[in-house]
């Protein structure tokens, strides 16, 4: 049987400025409602190898 998409999706979002500075990027997994919010999320988030809170953005 096929499965249906529903509304709400799981979504990966992952670190911006770890790449910058050679370290590894961290990654989040959370609930993201698509229709209400078609465009990409983006979320100040805890990065552990660079020990401080970067920007996040939702990635494929």
């Amino acid at each position: 049987m096929a499965r249906k998409k529903g509304k709400v999706r799981i979504i990966t979002l992952e670190c911006t400025e770890a790449r910058k500075e050679g370290k590894p990027p961290s990654r989040y997994t959370t609930k993201k409602n698509f229709q209400k919010h078609p465009e990409r999320l983006e979320k100040k988030k805890y990065n552990p190898f660079l020990r401080r809170h970067t920007l996040h953005r939702e990635i494929k």
